[in-house]
């Protein structure tokens, strides 16, 4: 387990974080919610210390109070007691309310809202005395145990230095009527709660960090681990393969099918194949609606012929759109020319059949841009090397 362990170095990946967050497995501060607690605690007594010393006093004097007739009444002892009991529920009940609050905030400020039941699921493992002594001598165990202890043994040392300074003034209460001992009773705890609360603060600043630190150091993955979430992340590469393939043959499909509905196909003879359809009342531009090149061109060829599509012979434009357009995408602006000509050829050719009268116009060869033309652009590049 420690050779296990100890190949662990690479830092955990995003997947893996996030199956560790379903289990339940984020970084939580434990000293951060009891100062916040602490905290809220000690500002409540700070900001209400009037009104309690009050509520107080009234109560311990109603209870001091002899009354001979509520001694005849065996119920008075109990009523007594619930209202004793409701006004202790009216001062404890809001102060615990904030302290749970702020318990909670303090989680979601060091690890995030995570809900899951993972953790309440009963793990067998964990029965194991052997891998249970094995957590208990690891490095993150030892590290808590380490902070425990430290932050017991100045726990104990701040509340000795409160006890030994503020014990000739707790003395002096003894003396004081009751409303003024009770308010400065009050003044000595708040100020104890202080001393701590300053520590727990300390403790909590160190602790946060170090929560996430230990976190990611139990998340840490080898380099096996790394490589087999990367094939079960990517997939079966003969899979893949196959999803390729079959997605090819589908677009394939799509636009043989697509062909017959097309008002040309501008080709170069063996290698290109683009086929183009304009609807003025539905596109602004020519669209492309199939291309291949060498056997899919010569595919795309015979399906046009076969619905009687026109079939153009012009291989710079061919080279262009092939090169410069997809599958569903509107021609460039710059060959919007060479395809507007084409275009008209083809209107007139169409009404020249259904006019019933031969047709002698040649087709046209448009001049495409040369920085359009991939062939232009390597017979280019090939006269520079060879200046």
């Amino acid at each position: 387990m420690a050779d296990q362990h100890s190949n662990r170095t690479l830092p955990a990946t995003p997947r893996k974080i996030e199956r560790a967050r379903a289990d339940g497995q984020v970084a939580r501060s434990r000293d951060l919610g009891h100062f916040l607690a602490l905290g809220a605690g000690v500002a409540l007594l700070g900001a209400f210390t009037p009104e309690l010393t009050s509520l107080l006093a009234r109560s311990l004097g109603e209870s001091m109070r002899f009354d001979a007739a509520a001694l005849a009444d065996p119920r008075a002892m109990g009523e007594r007691l619930a209202a004793l009991a409701l006004t202790l529920l009216a001062v404890v009940l809001p102060v615990g309310g904030v302290a749970v609050a702020l318990a909670l905030a303090a989680g979601l400020l060091s690890g995030g809202w995570n809900f899951t039941l993972k953790p309440l699921a009963p793990q067998f493992g964990k029965l194991d005395p052997l891998a249970g002594l094995a957590r208990l001598v690891s490095g993150a165990h030892l590290t808590e145990a380490v902070k425990a202890c430290l932050l017991s043994v100045l726990l104990v040392a701040a509340g000795a230095w409160v006890v030994a300074t503020s014990w000739p003034r707790a003395a002096a209460l003894l003396s004081m009527p009751l409303p003024q001992a009770l308010v400065a009773a009050g003044g000595l705890l708040q100020g104890g709660l202080v001393a701590l609360g300053v520590l727990l603060a300390l403790f909590a600043i160190v602790d946060v960090p170090l929560q996430r630190q230990l976190l990611a150091r139990r998340l840490r993955m080898s380099v096996e681990e790394l490589k087999r979430e990367m094939r079960d992340s990517e997939g079966n590469s003969e899979v893949k393969g196959k999803m390729r393939v079959r997605m090819r043959e589908i677009v394939r499909r799509r636009m043989l099918a697509a062909v017959p509905k097309a008002d040309l196909v501008v080709m170069n003879p063996t290698h290109y194949a683009v086929a183009l359809k304009y609807d003025e009342a539905k596109m602004s531009a020519p669209r492309v609606v199939a291309k291949g090149a060498d056997l899919l061109a010569l595919r795309i060829r015979d399906v046009a012929r076969e619905a009687r599509v026109p079939v153009l012979q012009s291989p710079p434009l061919a080279r262009a759109l092939y090169a410069h357009t997809d599958v569903d995408q509107e021609v460039p602006a710059r060959l919007f020319s060479a395809v507007a000509q084409v275009l008209a050829w083809v209107y007139q050719l169409r009404d020249a059949l259904a006019a019933g009268r031969p047709f002698a116009a040649p087709a046209p060869q448009p001049a495409v841009p040369d920085d359009m033309d991939p062939l232009a652009d390597l017979a280019g590049a090939a006269g520079r090397a060879g200046a």
